[in-house]
C-alpha cells in the first residue's frame, strides 16, 4: 500500500490501516491496577466479543500466555456462547468498539457477581453501565467497516495486561520497533505474481497456528476480497478438507512450520494441484512474501502483511473496499 499514490489514497480502509504505526508508537495505556488486582486473586480471565474485537486480540493473548507458562488461565468465547458457561470467579474483559454489541451487553448484564471491565472506543455506551471500570481505545473512530486500527490496539491493550500480570510492561523502546517493523510491513511491494494467482483463486484459504492471525485474515479475506475464505488450524490443511479443494483454490500459510511444508507440498501443491503462498520472516519452499520479525510481537507483522496482501487484491478486483454490500460495522447492535 502507498499512501501517496490515488489508488490507494481514495479509500478510508487503507487510511485506517496506515494509522497503525502511529497508534503503535503512541500507545499508552491507562493504569490496570483494578484489573491486574482481580485477576491475580481470581487467577481466571475469559475475554470476550464478537467478530474481530475477539479473534485477534484473545487468541493472540491466550497463544503468548501459553508460551510465557502465565500462571493465570484465559480463556476466550463469544459472549452469546460463553451466557451458557459458569463463569462464577471469573473475571470478564470484553471488547467492543461501539460498546454496543448486543451479545456482550446480554453476558455482562448476566454476570452481575464477576468483576468485569470493558474495552471501548467512547464511554458514552451502554456497555459502560455495566462495567467496573471502563478502558478507551486512542486510535479515534473508525469508519471503514472492516476494524482494523481498533483491532491492533485492543491486542495490545490485551498483550500490555498480560505483561503487566507478570510485573512488566512493552517498552517504549519495543513500541518504537514494532512502529518501524509495521510501517515497513504495511506499505512493502508484493510480487505481482503472488497477488494475480490469489485475485484469480474462487476460495482463499489461510491456516496457521490458533493465534488469530490466520483466523481474522480470514475474515478480512470475505470484507476486503468478497471472496469466500476458510481458516484451517495447524494441519487441519492436510486431514481430509483437501478432499473437498480444487485446483481453482489458494492456500495462505502464515508462519509455516518447517516440518510440515512437505506435507503440505504434498497434499495440496501436488496432490490437489492448488496455489500454496506463505507469510514467513524466512524462506519457505512456496512462493513467500518475506516480512521483519521481532520476538514476541510477529504476529502483529504477520497479519498486517494479510491486510497489505488482501487490499492489493480488492485493488486488483476493482472492489470499492469502503462500501461492502451487506457486511455492517456493528455485527448486532443493541
Amino acid at each position: 500500500m502507498d499512501n501517496n499514490e490515488k489508488k490507494y489514497r481514495k479509500f478510508g480502509l487503507v487510511r485506517e490501516m496506515l494509522e497503525v504505526p502511529s497508534i503503535l508508537k503512541n500507545f499508552s495505556a491507562e493504569s490496570l491496577e483494578n484489573p491486574i488486582a482481580a485477576i491475580k486473586k481470581a487467577k481466571r480471565l475469559f475475554l470476550t466479543g464478537e467478530g474481530s474485537s475477539r479473534i485477534f486480540p484473545s487468541k493472540n493473548m491466550i497463544y503468548a500466555s501459553l508460551i510465557k507458562q502465565c500462571d493465570i488461565a484465559v480463556h476466550s468465547g463469544g459472549a452469546r456462547q460463553a451466557a451458557e458457561f459458569s463463569l462464577k470467579g471469573f473475571v470478564l474483559l470484553g471488547a467492543s468498539n461501539s460498546g454496543r454489541t448486543k451479545e456482550v451487553i446480554s453476558l455482562f448484564k448476566k454476570n452481575r457477581h464477576c468483576q468485569k471491565f470493558a474495552l471501548t472506543g467512547n464511554r458514552n455506551n451502554p456497555l459502560n453501565k455495566f462495567s467496573d471500570q471502563t478502558f478507551i481505545l486512542n486510535c479515534g473512530e473508525e469508519k471503514a467497516v472492516s476494524a482494523t486500527k481498533s483491532v491492533i490496539e485492543e491486542a495490545l491493550f490485551c498483550h500490555n495486561l498480560l505483561l503487566n500480570l507478570n510485573g512488566k510492561s512493552i517498552s517504549k523502546h519495543s513500541l518504537d520497533e514494532l512502529s518501524k517493523k509495521s510501517s515497513k510491513v504495511l506499505t512493502m511491494k508484493i510480487e505481482d505474481k503472488i497477488i494475480k494467482k490469489l485475485s484469480k483463486s474462487r476460495i482463499l484459504y489461510f491456516a496457521g497456528r490458533n493465534n488469530g492471525v490466520a483466523e481474522e485474515a480470514a475474515l478480512k479475506a470475505n470484507e476486503i476480497t468478497r471472496k469466500k475464505s476458510f481458516y484451517l488450524e495447524g494441519t487441519y490443511a492436510v486431514h481430509g478438507v483437501e478432499e473437498a479443494m480444487s485446483r481453482n483454490e489458494a492456500v495462505i500459510i502464515i508462519d509455516p512450520f518447517r516440518e510440515e511444508e512437505k506435507k503440505f507440498n504434498e497434499v495440496l501443491f501436488k496432490g490437489v494441484g492448488m496455489y500454496v503462498a506463505a507469510i514467513s520472516s524466512r524462506k519457505t519452499i512456496f512462493p513467500t512474501i518475506r516480512i521483519p520479525s521481532m520476538k514476541g510481537f510477529d504476529s502483529y507483522l504477520q497479519l498486517l502483511m494479510c491486510w497489505n496482501l488482501l487490499v492489493e487484491i480488492g485493488i486488483r478486483l476493482g472492489i470499492n473496499l469502503d462500501r461492502p454490500k451487506r457486511a455492517r460495522k456493528i455485527g448486532n447492535e443493541i
